[in-house]
């Protein structure tokens, strides 16, 4: 529009001076050789703007006549180039169709003319692949790797050459580059990964998994849980070397995961080292309310090293509240009562979970109460029961159970989360043992050992040393 409303400006300006110039009655003379020429100031000025006008036509012409050779070049170069790029795009199409010959052959005719080309190395590599030329396949990768367009791409080509040889720490190093070079590449961040986790470099994986949120791999609460995992394996795998790392890295975890029982157990137990028992509580504390564990109540009562039976039961029950809220509760609330000799506050704490199915630990507790105070008898009935009690809890990675916490699945490798609770679930409607129906020797001679159901082939150690 605007331009439309410039050319119309431009119109009436033109219209506006000849209107001018007719009007004028002045005369332009020309006195050449004895000749004298009279004409208007009108025809003056149409002459000259058509002498200009032909000049420039002509000057155009031999513009054209002088740049014919070039342009013809150029139209060669353009011509050849073009048939070099149908040839390149062929292919490309040839490669992805899995024709190695025919992806060999156009790779050629593009490379006589195309020299700098970074799709021709992709072209090269990928028809070196479907040949099983693995020499010509890292040539062309690590020609990638001359120019800054194709540097990611020739290492993305490397580090999977190298993975499918076998040679993983040349796949990390070259992870690693890729990585310093792009923060934001789900596969060499991954790549990096899997390596530190496989070598057990825990504090590097948190590291990894921290620069993943950052750049937005990982939602900012998944990263949160996974790095204080990694941190308490760290802070684990140092407390009996450094515990001022085991501390730092521990707390740090804490931080990020309140509710991990391994975090808040190694901090405690430095701080109780330190001498430094209210940080602990407070420590212990802050995860029970989140996550009750017998070992976190276990480290309570030993709070304070010298103490007597009695403060060590009165600190487990501030921790512990109300018994009856869990079973973790109950029974470290119970063990705490029979070390305290207080034998009926503990039979009243686990009286809430006797009904049904009772867990094998609250059954032992409860043959320890009756042992204690002289009846052999129910003590005996406890036991059997016992043996056809549910699972206790234990910890439990990816359907894998482990005496341990460990932040990685024992069954892949990944960072999973490793929860405290029963191994199995036992089929509904499943009878457990009634030790009143049966005699005292027929007890005995049932007393042994309750077959369980192993694993065909176990992982490997999942541990953290």
């Amino acid at each position: 529009m605007v331009k439309l409303l410039w050319r119309f400006g431009l119109l009436v300006l033109a219209a506006i001076a000849f209107s001018w110039l007719a009007d004028r009655h002045d005369t332009i003379t020309i006195n050449t050789s004895g000749k004298i020429i009279q004409f208007s100031a009108l025809v003056g000025v149409i002459l000259l703007a058509s002498g200009l006008a032909a000049l420039y036509f002509i000057w155009r012409i031999l513009h054209k006549i002088w740049r014919t050779p070039s342009t013809a070049r150029e139209h060669l170069r353009f011509r050849k180039h073009r048939k070099a790029y149908d040839s390149l795009s062929r292919g490309i199409i040839a490669a992805g169709a899995g024709d190695a010959q025919a992806a060999a052959r156009h790779a050629g005719i593009a490379r006589e003319t195309l020299k700098n080309e970074p799709l021709l190395n992709l072209l090269t590599a990928q028809a070196a692949q479907l040949r099983g030329d693995r020499t010509a396949v890292k040539l062309a990768f690590n020609t990638m790797l001359d120019t800054a367009d194709t540097e990611l791409l020739g290492l993305r080509g490397l580090f999977a050459e190298a993975k499918q040889s076998g040679d993983w720490s040349a796949a990390r190093n070259i992870a690693e580059r890729a990585l310093a070079k792009n923060p934001r590449l789900p596969w060499a961040s991954t790549a990096v990964l899997q390596a530190q986790l496989s070598m057990k470099d825990w504090f590097a994986a948190a590291k990894t998994i921290a620069n993943q949120s950052k750049a937005g791999i990982l939602p900012r609460e998944e990263a949160a849980v996974k790095q204080a995992a990694l941190l308490t394996a760290q802070a684990l795998k140092e407390e009996t070397e450094s515990s001022v790392n085991a501390q730092a890295h521990a707390l740090e975890a804490h931080k990020l995961d309140p509710s991990l029982v391994p975090a808040a157990l190694v901090a405690a137990r430095i701080y109780v080292a330190q001498n430094n028992p209210r940080k602990a509580a407070k420590l212990l504390r802050s995860t029970w309310a989140l996550s009750p564990h017998a070992e976190l109540a276990e480290v309570m009562e030993h709070l304070k090293p010298g103490d007597g039976p009695e403060e060590r039961f009165e600190r487990v029950r501030d921790l512990v509240g109300k018994p009856e809220t869990s079973a973790e509760a109950a029974f470290s609330f119970a063990r705490a009562a029979i070390s305290a000799q207080r034998f009926d506050v503990a039979r009243s704490a686990l009286q809430a979970f006797v009904d049904g199915r009772p867990q094998a630990r609250i059954c032992g507790l409860l043959a320890e109460i009756e042992e204690a105070q002289g009846d052999k008898g129910r003590s005996r009935e406890w036991l059997a029961r016992a043996l056809h009690a549910p699972r206790d809890p234990i910890w439990v990675s990816d359907g894998v159970a482990s005496a341990r916490w460990t932040p990685i699945s024992p069954a892949t490798g990944e960072i999973v989360m490793c929860e405290w609770k029963p191994p199995f679930e036992m089929a509904t409607g499943t009878q457990w043992f009634t030790p009143q129906a049966v005699e005292i020797p027929m007890i005995e001679a049932q007393s042994e050992k309750p077959q369980v159901i192993e694993r065909a082939r176990l992982p490997d150690d999942p541990g953290i040393d």
